[in-house]
């Protein structure tokens, strides 16, 4: 089974520019030169063309198995390289052949081992974030404690806490992991606390690591700034083995042209399940991003459709969420979610507003 990628793009540019992203993602070399058995078997192959609204067209092109080699990186190349400086063109669609899957581990956990993990049932996963920069690692520490006692499942830096004077990362990781297990023992619970793995480089698996060995129950990576394949990496690796979160930092630059770009769904669920994640946190409709209602369940169906070898993630809800919303958020994208409410729960009492986030879940998830 070949790779097959449906693109959008302009009807008045159809014929030149299907023959440029034919060749520009596979041979980039004038096709008239290349052999014939090249240009028959590495070029891409036109399978199909409809016609859409708004004198846009959609061509599905096939590209062999043996262009991609059976590495994330070069199907990523293959999906969004060259042709990524041409104007108007949107990936909406990608079949990926089951030789390609077998090579990839997806995510080590999924839906069913968080929930086993973190002992839920038949409700959503409760994430809220450490905020906001500036505060030290003490007052961080203390917070996380509370949010513990109220029942937040997972505990998360913010992805813009990274190694500032005012809260140093190894500082942090080591005083907030402590402080979670010990509200964990005392409260009888058993949340997981994710630090921003927002590193250098060179830094990026010794600094994993040692979030394992200092007791961190996950890791938020951010894959539009380490790449995508650099969180499998990580995910991959069984010297971490801990659950992975991806943040759409940078991200949103594949999503915002409506005519250029990758899909929502692609990019914040096919190709954060590829790449290891077992959360893939994104701005739901409604709060102060510009996502539709349309795109947020494209993504949150994507996270668990069929694909071959690899598991269902949760998708993640935030930007800007309030506790109000969650009956209507559980109501239309269901209990395998994860609701990511940050800044909401600190206006008025923490913990007050915490235990009321949790008792409406709860209420909403068995109604």
């Amino acid at each position: 089974m070949p790779f097959e990628i449906s693109y959008e793009i302009d009807s008045d540019l159809s014929a030149q520019l299907i023959e440029a992203i034919r060749t520009e993602q596979t041979i980039e070399f004038p096709l008239q030169l290349a052999p014939t058995w090249i240009q028959q078997e590495v070029v891409g192959q036109v399978v199909r063309i409809e016609d859409l609204a708004g004198a846009r067209k959609s061509v599905t092109i096939s590209y062999d198995d043996r262009v991609v080699g059976q590495e994330l990186p070069q199907l990523l190349n293959l999906l969004w390289g060259n042709i990524s400086l041409f104007p108007k063109v949107l990936i909406t669609a990608v079949k990926l052949p089951d030789s390609f899957l077998a090579s990839l581990k997806g995510p080590r956990f999924g839906v069913a081992g968080m929930r086993e993990r973190l002992g839920i049932k038949d409700r959503p996963f409760l994430m809220t974030a450490l905020k906001p920069m500036g505060c030290s690692t003490d007052d961080l520490a203390s917070m996380a404690w509370t949010l513990v006692e109220g029942g937040i499942d997972i505990i998360k830096d913010d992805h813009n806490l990274a190694n500032q004077p005012w809260s140093l990362w190894q500082d942090r990781v080591e005083i907030i992991s402590t402080a979670v297990a010990k509200a964990n023992h005392e409260f009888n619970r058993s949340a997981i606390y994710a630090p921003s793995l927002n590193r250098p480089t060179e830094e990026l698996f010794q600094s994993a690591r040692f979030a394992r060995e200092s007791g961190a129950g996950a890791l938020l990576l951010l894959p539009g700034i380490c790449g995508f394949d650099t969180m499998r990496a990580i995910a991959d690796d069984d010297s971490v083995a801990l659950p992975i979160l991806s943040h759409p930092a940078l991200m949103g630059s594949f999503v915002m042209n409506p005519t250029h770009g990758i899909s929502h769904e692609l990019t914040f669920a096919t190709l954060v399940r590829l790449s290891g994640a077992d959360f893939t946190i994104f701005p739901n409709h409604g709060g102060r991003f510009s996502f539709t209602q349309q795109a947020c369940a494209a993504i949150v169906r994507n996270c668990s459709s069929s694909i071959s070898g690899i598991s269902s993630i949760s998708p993640a809800l935030a930007g800007g969420m309030t506790i109000a919303r969650v009956p209507e958020i559980i109501r239309d994208f269901g209990l395998d979610i994860t609701l990511l409410i940050g800044g909401a729960l600190h206006d008025g009492d923490l913990l007050t507003n915490t235990k009321r986030l949790v008792e409406s879940v709860k209420t909403s998830s068995a109604s």
